[in-house]
């Protein structure tokens, strides 16, 4: 596992909604030793490990400069104001103060950051040590504008995550997503909380959505919808597990059930095409049908986005459309992540009169 010492994390993140005030929170979730954070600075992103120096803002925990995170811990800065471009890059640099292992991070940014010698949180730029395509220890960037009606959280695995789109370029289906209600008579923020390998029963490459739920979705502040993306890896094991389409249903049924105790709308995406693939069998595509059928006809979801609709070839409607296909018969490339995001009725998080 990566061990960085006395060094700087420069992380870069892209904004959906623009903004007056920003806060970051960080979590030690992972971690089996506190975490030290000396310093702590916000900034716009220029290019590569440069910041817009004009925009640097120090970050303060509870007034503090520095923060110690015990293992497992959350921790909220300050706000600070700051005006904050909408979908724009955002540099959020972490003095690692003491010798820190990378154990709590989001394992596929799709995004390159920087590491560099020293504390160089203020530096508007620096020559890195290294670069990452990880987030470690940033868990959500908080930007503040009170004229915003509302935070739409997309849930998911690899596909929400954006896995096999274009690395920098931010070509996932929420960020298409994102700039389009930005146009919207009622603009919302997107925020992506898809984890690649994730399932909605068994932990994966992480938690389940079952276990996952409230701390990434409904907690997130300012959650008015949800959007969930999750089944075609519990199916892709169930051949191993026994993972029936009732079971996956089952989880749906749950989710949906604490999303309402929150009063907070939940809409149902369907499974994506995943053939023709070897390890895929028919058995596995009957399950995939089963919960889609489920997603679009049971009216337990508070409305359906049909990605599968949208993505598969109709003259082989078991697979992608070849214009849509990242290569791998699984993920769609960035045009089919396009597709997806342009797709989804934006009537659906419009308020109810």
């Amino acid at each position: 596992m990566p061990r960085l010492y006395d060094q700087t994390l420069r992380l870069v993140v892209r904004t959906s909604i623009g903004g007056e005030r920003v806060r970051i929170r960080l979590s030690n979730e992972y971690g089996d030793r506190p975490l030290v954070i000396g310093a702590a600075h916000i900034a716009v992103r220029d290019s590569g490990a440069s910041i817009v120096p004009a925009t640097d803002r120090a970050l303060t925990f509870g007034g503090r400069p520095s923060v110690r995170m015990m293992p497992g811990a959350v921790v909220v800065s300050d706000p600070v104001a700051l005006a904050v471009p909408a979908l724009r890059d955002l540099a959020v640099s972490l003095h690692l103060a003491d010798s820190s292992r990378l154990s709590t991070r989001h394992p596929l940014a799709l995004q390159t950051s920087y590491v560099g010698h020293g504390n160089v949180v203020g530096g508007q730029s620096f020559t890195p040590d290294t670069t990452l395509e990880i987030w470690p220890y940033l868990v959500g960037v908080d930007v503040i504008n009170p004229s915003v009606a509302g935070v739409v959280v997309t849930i998911g695995n690899s596909i929400t995550d954006g896995a096999r789109s274009t690395r920098d370029a931010n070509a996932r289906w929420p960020n298409v997503l994102a700039a389009r209600l930005l146009r919207d008579g009622e603009p919302r923020a997107v925020v992506n909380a898809g984890i690649s390998g994730g399932r909605v029963l068994t932990y994966g490459a992480g938690p389940s959505a079952l276990a996952r739920f409230e701390r990434d979705v409904l907690d997130t502040p300012g959650v008015t919808h949800v959007i969930l993306l999750e089944g075609i890896n519990d199916i892709g094991r169930s051949m191993v597990d026994g993972v029936s389409a009732d079971d996956i249903i089952f989880g749906y049924r749950q989710l949906i059930a604490r999303a309402h105790d929150r009063g907070i709308p939940i809409f149902g995406a369907t499974l994506t095409p995943a053939g023709p693939r070897n390890n895929f069998s028919p058995a596995q595509e009957a399950k995939r049908a089963a919960v889609n059928a489920f997603i679009r006809t049971s009216g337990e979801f508070d409305g359906v986005v049909d990605f599968d609709a949208v993505t598969r070839d109709p003259a082989h409607p078991l697979q992608f459309l070849p214009a849509y296909d990242s290569g791998d018969h699984l993920h769609p490339g960035d045009a089919g992540y396009r597709a997806m995001g342009e797709a989804i009725d934006l009537s659906l998080f419009r308020r109810r009169r």
